[in-house]
């Protein structure tokens, strides 16, 4: 039954949210728990990061350090460790002082960029699929989303630059970007967001991009700033996080770089949301980008196995595996076992193999473009995926 207040007789919840409902990760989750099974859906690592990294956050405890309200940008220590490690990564100078914003996490970064640079009725170009937070976010700050969506094409997920180019209208004021792209794994090549910059620069838009799988790049693809690519320094919001680099996902410290004016804007937003949040992790994040080469390196070596352990049992099992070039998530076509439902196949999933995953039509808003794919997320022990590859292979019979 549908409450209603007694004076507007209309629902409780802001119409701007209504289609959301509950995250499809809490609901298949929930079922992991129930049933017993393995989790592939939500994408979280299963063990923690770097060890001398968890003892800095107990230092910091411990030193009184981030205990109380950090400054509202983020602890000097953190701003100054982004700003270089963006410029020893990838030439990227910025200010810490006024171009670093420390935020909630990721998910804040992008709720606090759109709030602040869109007006209802601002048309908003996101690669489809997305990540579900994009939607609401959007809903939210009253645009309106415009998908274009990556298309399979020879074992990955494509964008059509033509369609991206005749999604741009008059309402358009941002491109919304990620790279690399959570759920399908793709890389953007240089090429593509060479193109993605020569539209934002001609038809004078914003970008936001959400690049927190930066260090997550296999193989022969290469992640690429879009902020390095001419004309685009002072029209991109990038944003990073250090859950996904660093496997501390429940810290919840990400960041925006960007030029002051649009790093004032965001933060106008980010003021009124969380104000400031994880303190003395925001120590041990400044701790955790000045780690070597070598970390990042090894990071990437085991999470490429686990890809390719994961990739080839899912293969095995029937699955169309489309192998990522980057992140931690295996998009999966389920037409070769006779399906065709993504939703109704990861309900039926744990009781069938004991396993768990999330159907990709949750990230679209033409959902029959996504039925039949669903994701696994590989961030977990090297065990946990051999058990997990030994239940799916029943389905192959």
């Amino acid at each position: 039954m549908t409450v209603m207040t007694s004076s507007a007789r209309r629902p409780l919840l802001n119409r701007r949210l209504a289609e959301f409902g509950t995250t499809i990760f809490a609901e298949m989750s929930a079922l992991a728990l129930s049933t017993g099974s393995i989790n592939l859906g939500q994408g979280f690592p299963d063990t923690d990061g770097p060890e001398e990294i968890r003892e800095a956050a107990v230092r910091a405890l411990r030193d009184g350090r981030g205990n109380q309200y950090p400054p509202g940008p983020g602890v000097p220590e953190l701003r100054t460790a982004i700003t270089a490690h963006q410029e020893r990564r990838y030439g990227l100078t910025f200010d810490p002082d006024t171009e670093v914003l420390v935020t909630a996490g990721a998910t804040e970064a992008i709720a606090a960029a759109l709030l602040a640079l869109l007006e209802p009725g601002d048309e908003v170009i996101a690669l489809e699929p997305y990540y579900d937070s994009y939607a609401a976010c959007i809903a939210m700050a009253g645009g309106t989303r415009v998908p274009v969506t990556l298309r399979p094409h020879e074992g990955a997920f494509r964008l059509d630059l033509d369609e991206l180019r005749d999604a741009v209208t008059d309402n358009t004021r941002l491109l919304l970007i990620n790279t690399p792209h959570n759920p399908t794994g793709t890389v953007l090549t240089r090429e593509e967001l060479t193109a993605i910059a020569e539209l934002a620069v001609e038809r004078d838009l914003l970008v936001v991009t959400d690049e927190v799988y930066e260090h997550l790049v296999f193989d022969e693809a290469e992640h690429i700033p879009l902020a390095t690519l001419p004309g685009m320094r002072g029209r991109t919001v990038t944003i990073g996080s250090a859950g996904k680099s660093f496997s501390f996902t429940g810290w919840k410290v990400g960041w925006v770089t960007a030029a002051p004016d649009l790093v004032a804007a965001v933060r106008s937003a980010k003021q009124f949301l969380t104000y400031v949040a994880s303190g003395p992790f925001q120590y041990a994040v400044a701790e955790a980008l000045a780690l070597p080469d070598t970390y990042f390196e090894a990071f990437r070596a085991d999470m490429r196995a686990k890809r390719d352990l994961l990739g080839a049992g899912l293969a095995e099992a029937g699955f169309e595996v489309f192998r990522p070039a980057g992140t931690y998530f295996i998009t999966t076509d389920i037409r070769p076992l006779g399906e065709s439902d993504g939703f109704a196949f990861c309900r039926a999933l744990p009781e069938r193999a004991g396993v768990v995953a999330i159907p990709n039509a949750v990230f679209y808003d033409h959902r029959e473009a996504g039925a039949p794919f669903v994701r696994f997320a590989f961030c977990k022990q090297t065990p946990v995926l051999e058990e997990a590859v030994k239940r799916l292979k029943t389905l192959a019979g």
